[in-house]
């Protein structure tokens, strides 16, 4: 038996300002903003499923995603694109495929929504 699991646990988003960040991701995620910052530095978002942790300590400009690590699911992408574009998220493609679309956080790190 593999001591490895074959599973993803979290993702680690580097952020210059960890408050800001829990701000914007929680709005853009429909998320309360209740959870407490850890250590000065993380902020673990609430997800289902894979989780993601918001980190000021790894932050540098050399680190942010220039391409998107994972996506967000949608059951309606055009919903999802237009959610976007109303809380004036910098988007980074049009709906492609009528399938996907990818955008920046606050610290121009690459992200995608995803219709599955």
């Amino acid at each position: 038996m593999n001591p490895i699991l074959n599973q993803i646990g979290t993702v680690f988003i580097p952020v210059s300002n960890i408050e800001e960040a829990c701000d914007w991701y929680c709005d853009i995620l429909g998320l309360p903003v209740d959870g407490e910052i850890l250590f000065g530095h993380l902020y673990v978002l609430p997800m289902n499923g894979t989780g993601i942790v918001l980190d000021s300590k790894i932050y540098s400009k050399d680190n942010i995603f220039k391409t998107p690590p994972f996506h967000l699911n949608t059951n309606n992408i055009e919903q999802a694109y237009e959610h976007m574009k109303s809380k004036n998220v910098e988007l980074t493609t049009e709906i492609e495929h009528n399938h996907w679309f990818n955008f920046k956080d606050l610290d121009g790190n690459h992200l995608m929504v995803c219709k599955c």
